[in-house]
C-alpha cells in the first residue's frame, strides 16, 4: 500500500509538505502542488479520509436543508448545490441532502439551511451542530443572501430611466425579511423620486399574477412598469398581457428577480435582477467550514451584489 512517505520520496518534498497539499493546498506554492499531485497520481495514492475525520473527531458530512418544494424544472437549486459542494470538496466534506424530518438521523458537522420560514427558526435552534442558513433573517443566524434591496432599487432605477410613468410592484405574499427587502428597495426608489407606490402581493405561482393581470387590465394604464420579487410572478405577469397583445417592452415593462431559467424561456425574455447562487453557494459554504473550524463561533453575515440583465421585457436604450 502506497504512503505518505512513497509520495513524499517520489515528489522530493518533505512528508509535511505532501500532507499540507493535501489539507490546505491554499498554503502551497503552484509548483509544489503539481509536483506532489503528480506524485500521488503515478503512485495511485489516495488520502484516507476517514482516518482523518476519525482523528479529528469530525464526520466529514454537510448535511443540507431545504425547507421548500423544489421546482425541478427550474436550475436554482442546482446551481446553489453546486456551488456549495465545490467548495466542501476542497476540504473533503460530502454534502448530504436531508428534510427536516430526518435532521437528527445520522451525524454531520454541521448544517446548511435554506428556505426556511418564521416557523422554523424554533427547532433550528436546537441544532447543537454549526448553522449557516442561505437566506436573509433577522434573528441573528449567520446567513449568505443577495442584497435584496438593493436588486429592488436596481430594477425600479432602471424602470424609471425608461421613462415608465408608472411601476407597480408585484410581491409574495409571505412575512419573511427577503421579502420586505424587496419591498424596501421599491418603496426607497419611489419614494427618492417623490412617486407614489403600489404593492400587489400573491403566493409565488405564476397563475396568480396572470390571473391579477387579467382581472385588471380594463383600468392598466399604457407606460406603467411591473417590478416583481420573482422570475415566477413576472413570468404571469407577461402571460397576461400577451394574452391582450399588449405591446411590450414599449406600453408595458416587466422585470422579474432571480435569473435562473424562467427569464430566458418567457416571451419575450425577462429583464430581471439576476442573484448569483452558485456564488452564494461557495459562501455558504466557506462560512460553515470557518465556523466549523472556530468551535461554532459566529461568522455575521455575506451578502452578494445582484446584477441587472437587461432582456426584452422592458425598453432599451442601447437596443
Amino acid at each position: 500500500m502506497t504512503t505518505l512517505s512513497d509520495v513524499a520520496k517520489k515528489a522530493n518534498v518533505s512528508k509535511m509538505t505532501v500532507s499540507r497539499v493535501i489539507n490546505h493546498p491554499e498554503q502551497v506554492r503552484d509548483e509544489l502542488k503539481t509536483s506532489v499531485f503528480n506524485a500521488m497520481r503515478e503512485l495511485d495514492y489516495r488520502p484516507n479520509v476517514a482516518a482523518k475525520a476519525l482523528v479529528n473527531n469530525r464526520t466529514q458530512i454537510i448535511k443540507l436543508f431545504i425547507l421548500e418544494d423544489m421546482d425541478t424544472t427550474e436550475p436554482y437549486y442546482m446551481n446553489l448545490l453546486t456551488g456549495i459542494s465545490k467548495e466542501l470538496g476542497k476540504e473533503q466534506y460530502a454534502l448530504q441532502l436531508v428534510t427536516e424530518h430526518h435532521f437528527d438521523i445520522g451525524g454531520c458537522d454541521g448544517y446548511i439551511v435554506t428556505g426556511m420560514r418564521h416557523s422554523d427558526y424554533e427547532w433550528l435552534q436546537r441544532l447543537e451542530r454549526p448553522v449557516v442558513l442561505f437566506g436573509e433573517n433577522r434573528l441573528e443566524f449567520d446567513y449568505c443572501d443577495t442584497d435584496n434591496t438593493l436588486g429592488t432599487k436596481m430594477a425600479t432605477e432602471y424602470a424609471l430611466k425608461q421613462g415608465y410613468q408608472q411601476v407597480i410592484f408585484i410581491g409574495i405574499n409571505v412575512k419573511e425579511p427577503f421579502e420586505y427587502s424587496r419591498e424596501a428597495g421599491y418603496m426607497m426608489t419611489m419614494q427618492k423620486h417623490q412617486l407614489p407606490t403600489e404593492i400587489k402581493r400573491f403566493s409565488n405561482h405564476s397563475h396568480l399574477a396572470m390571473e391579477y393581470i387579467q382581472s385588471q387590465w380594463s383600468q392598466l394604464k399604457p407606460n406603467t412598469c411591473f417590478v416583481c420579487a420573482s422570475d415566477r410572478l413576472a413570468f404571469g405577469v407577461e402571460k397576461a398581457l400577451n394574452l391582450f397583445n399588449a405591446d411590450i417592452p414599449n406600453d408595458f415593462g416587466v422585470i422579474g428577480f432571480d435569473g435562473v431559467f424562467l427569464n430566458q424561456v418567457a416571451t419575450p425574455k425577462l429583464t430581471t435582477v439576476q442573484q448569483p447562487i452558485f456564488e452564494l453557494g461557495v459562501q455558504c459554504a466557506r462560512m460553515l467550514l470557518a465556523k466549523i473550524a472556530k468551535d461554532g463561533q459566529p461568522q455575521g453575515i455575506e451578502q452578494l451584489a445582484p446584477t441587472l440583465s437587461i432582456a426584452g421585457s422592458t425598453r432599451n436604450d442601447n437596443l
